[in-house]
């Protein structure tokens, strides 16, 4: 399986009410610093590896924390970390650019985690586990190796709200995706600032900016994943009563 990979231009851009999209960015980055308030994720002088996947998710956190940067008058430092997992396809020419013309610093390490998930997880098997823990194994290394203390990842409230029903009803624990936790090597910390913020508005956001998104093709090549269904549930239950993600 290849990825497909847009390229934008400026007659691609989406039409938009400006105002529109500075309410939208105002919201988002009040849930963004909301959270980072709530659970003290940065302090003054850290230094935040931005794990950027070149989705939409990641993407919206950098922005945020971009700007938040600015407002605590650049008191913490952030550089941005993409992993080439060398999917098949992977070209990542359109998020260079993107991330270069919004002034980030950034690194793009190639590493080949994918023909290694490929060989090791049986067909009918879901490649999450594995993937996600190699590719956290290259972040921690990165970190480690170049001093920084926190590690930003790009989960937002949907990924907790689905996590806990998961937990709940296949584990039969109550337990989501923590906010902030210290790793297992108490050498870094990991946060999460976009857990306020809803998928929905990060989705809305990325179109209008035309976000130079990179499909992953190997989540989405993996039918009736069970987060899936999941979502589909959570999403049909708030279509009786909208309050239930907020709840």
């Amino acid at each position: 399986m290849t990825l497909s990979v847009r390229t934008i231009t400026p007659g691609d851009m989406p039409f938009t009410n400006p105002k529109h999209l500075e309410r939208l960015e105002k919201k988002i980055k009040h849930y963004t610093g909301k959270a980072i308030d709530t659970y003290q994720m940065i302090q003054p002088g850290d230094r935040v590896l931005v794990c950027v996947s070149g989705g939409k998710d990641s993407i919206t956190m950098a922005l945020m924390l971009k700007k938040l940067q600015k407002k605590y008058k650049h008191s913490f430092e952030i550089f941005i970390y993409v992993l080439d997992q060398s999917q098949p396809g992977w070209d990542d020419k359109a998020l260079r650019a993107f991330l270069e013309s919004e002034g980030f610093s950034y690194i793009i390490a190639k590493k080949d985690t994918y023909s290694v998930v490929k060989e090791k997880v049986p067909e009918n098997r879901t490649y999450c586990g594995l993937c996600s823990r190699l590719r956290r194994g290259n972040i921690y290394q990165y970190a480690r190796e170049h001093g920084f203390n926190k590690i930003a990842l790009g989960h937002h409230r949907d990924d907790l709200i689905q996590t806990l029903l998961m937990s709940i009803m296949f584990n039969g624990r109550i337990r989501t995706m923590p906010p902030k936790f210290l790793t297992d090597s108490k050498e870094h910390i990991v946060i999460r600032p976009l857990c306020f913020v809803q998928e929905a508005d990060i989705k809305e956001y990325a179109k209008l900016k035309a976000f130079p998104i990179i499909p992953c093709s190997l989540c989405g090549s993996q039918p009736n994943l069970m987060r899936q269904k999941v979502k589909h549930l959570i999403q049909t239950w708030s279509q009786e009563n909208p309050k239930i993600p907020s709840n």
